[in-house]
């Protein structure tokens, strides 16, 4: 059974007919076009499907439909300002912190959060809060330091 769901991604309205328990992810990738959100473990604890929910920081993976109907959702994508880069986005180019690329996604989002709370963390509570986000390349070092360079340019 499909059922239809009404949702803004990006700053943009969407409306997608799907199941209710298919995943935000699936939508976001599949139905919307906005592959920046990637598939990892499925289950939701590695932190490269990461997108915000109005204003929370979820795993796309395990958030269904159903949940996401008449919500803000923002992606990778949406974090940038037309061509100008979000400061989490310029300074993780800077920094040359993203090595395979799978990841990053996820901590771009979740950093992006971090800065909004906190503008001007130091390492360790962006290596804290970045805790639920597995990086496999081992550029963790300058992933901390860019996202630490993006609050003091913020």
């Amino acid at each position: 059974m499909t059922q239809a769901f009404t949702l803004t991604v990006n700053g943009q309205a969407a409306r997608v007919t799907t199941h209710p328990d298919t995943s935000l992810l699936s939508v976001l990738r599949n139905e919307l076009s906005l592959p920046g959100s990637r598939f990892g473990c499925g289950l939701g604890q590695c932190g490269a499907c990461i997108v915000r929910v109005d204003g929370t920081v979820v795993p796309s993976c395990t958030t269904p439909m159903w949940s996401a109907d008449g919500t803000s959702v923002v992606t990778v994508e949406g974090l940038a300002d037309g061509d100008r880069l979000h400061p989490v986005q310029q300074a993780l180019l800077d920094e040359q912190a993203a090595q395979c690329g799978f990841c990053i996604s996820g901590i771009a989002v979740r950093a992006a959060a971090l800065l909004e709370s906190s503008p001007h963390p130091d390492e360790i509570t962006v290596a804290q809060a970045l805790e639920g986000n597995l990086c496999r390349c081992g550029v963790q070092r300058r992933i901390v330091r860019a996202v630490v360079k993006a609050g003091r340019t913020s």
